[in-house]
């Protein structure tokens, strides 16, 4: 990269900018899980856009349709009128998604992000019970508007809002106290009418918390907080922006657990190719709003609901995607599991296709992502304190694909840390 190319990045873009602090390159092409900058060089992808692109860079099926669509002069933008993309796509997902799984929710298209797919969650369950407490919990994300960063653990993503966050009250997440029994303080204090918590509209919760550092709720901690919840009248909203979309295996990242939230909202992969898309889907007698009501101009984006529709289509008729993600995801276990065990004051954690390597040492995460990237690997930092190195790939990664990965993070944590 030369200078003369930085300064255009340096001198017209904001400061805001932040993954290309990270990844100082200019990328070019990519397809699979591999992604090329301006001079050749590739780097193999274990961070997916973030979640978006669970099926791959430039999926030839999704890109396929997407030309034929675009050849056609099919409906780009939408809003929220009614399209044949629109319709098709809400058929799919009905009969591969929500019928298999004896689910008759509504669906609801927000704006196309998973932050508006959460305000609406928020602003429905307030709506549909006339309370506004949200409970949410130690370590969680769910977006950078000003309600989805009232519902937000992070410090200093919080303090970006320079108001205060309200109407929000953090609960201890699964594991978050060492102790047997993390709802006990939830449970104890919605019941005591002196604890000073007013009762909730709802309680928001990631199934796997990944930017709070890949922090995996057991089964049985999500099944008691969806019983607490349903005890005291309090709806549950799940956010699957991240994990949905088979991140961890099943579709919805909560099935692992046998439970059905109230509401659920899902995005980035949702739309198949990285095109921007968000859906929130509750059950039939919460949808309560009136027309236009949460609204917004780019609802409608007809191109995303093609390669949505598609990637439902092909990879979501039968169970062979999730059987592969979860395979895959045990292959990446053992394979970290054989080499960070080495490695003094660090260890792994994950479900299907999301994992991290957490270093009790906070300093290292960085140093070993940068490692990475130098060797031709991508990979995120998260946790509160940048502690934990977030292994994402595409759900269609190629098992030698993954081998290369491991023996890259490996490589970078042996220069970093041996």
């Amino acid at each position: 990269m030369t200078v003369a190319e930085m300064t255009v990045f340096e001198a017209l873009e904001s400061n805001v900018r932040g993954y290309c602090r990270c990844w100082p390159a200019v990328f070019d092409t990519a397809s699979g899980a591999w992604l090329r900058d301006e001079n050749g060089k590739e780097y193999l992808d274990f961070f997916a856009g973030a979640g978006s692109l669970n099926y791959g860079h430039n999926n030839p099926v999704l890109k396929r349709a997407l030309l034929d669509y675009i050849a056609g002069d099919g409906i780009t933008h939408g809003l929220d009128m009614s399209t044949v993309a629109k319709r098709r796509l809400l058929e799919v997902l009905r009969d591969n998604v929500l019928a298999p799984r004896g689910l008759d929710w509504k669906v609801q298209f927000p704006g196309p992000t998973g932050a508006n797919a959460v305000e609406a969650a928020l602003k429905l369950a307030r709506k549909v019970t006339g309370r506004q407490t949200v409970l949410s919990f130690t370590n969680a994300f769910h977006g950078m508007s000003l309600g989805a960063l009232a519902v937000t653990g992070n410090a200093a993503k919080r303090s970006g809002a320079g108001v205060s966050l309200g109407h929000a009250m953090p609960m201890p997440y699964d594991g978050y106290l060492g102790v047997a029994d993390d709802l006990l303080w939830m449970r104890k204090a919605l019941d005591d009418p002196s604890s000073g918590l007013d009762k909730p509209a709802a309680v928001i919760v990631e199934t796997v918390q990944g930017e709070g550092g890949i922090n995996v709720a057991r089964a049985s901690w999500l099944r008691g907080l969806a019983e607490l919840c349903s005890a005291r009248g309090i709806l549950l909203i799940v956010d699957d922006v991240q994990m949905g979309c088979g991140r961890t295996g099943p579709f919805f990242s909560f099935e692992v657990a046998g439970i059905t939230p109230d509401i659920v909202t899902l995005s980035k992969s949702i739309g198949g190719y990285g095109l921007p898309m968000a859906l929130v889907l509750f059950r039939p007698e919460l949808d309560q709003w009136a027309p236009g009501e949460h609204n917004g101009t780019f609802r409608g984006n007809n191109a995303a609901f093609v390669t949505g529709r598609v990637a439902l289509e092909h990879y979501w008729s039968d169970s062979a995607l999730e059987l592969a993600t979860v395979a895959k995801g045990e292959r990446i276990a053992r394979a970290l599991s054989e080499f960070v065990s080495t490695f003094p004051g660090v260890s792994t954690r994950g479900r299907g296709l999301v994992h991290g390597v957490v270093f009790e040492d906070t300093s290292l995460a960085e140093k070993v992502g940068r490692a990475a990237f130098d060797r031709g690997l991508l990979v995120e930092t998260s946790g509160s304190m940048d502690e934990v190195i977030k292994l994402m790939p595409p759900l269609t990664i190629a098992d030698d694909e993954i081998d290369h990965g491991i023996r890259l993070l490996a490589a970078a944590m042996e220069a970093v840390c041996g």
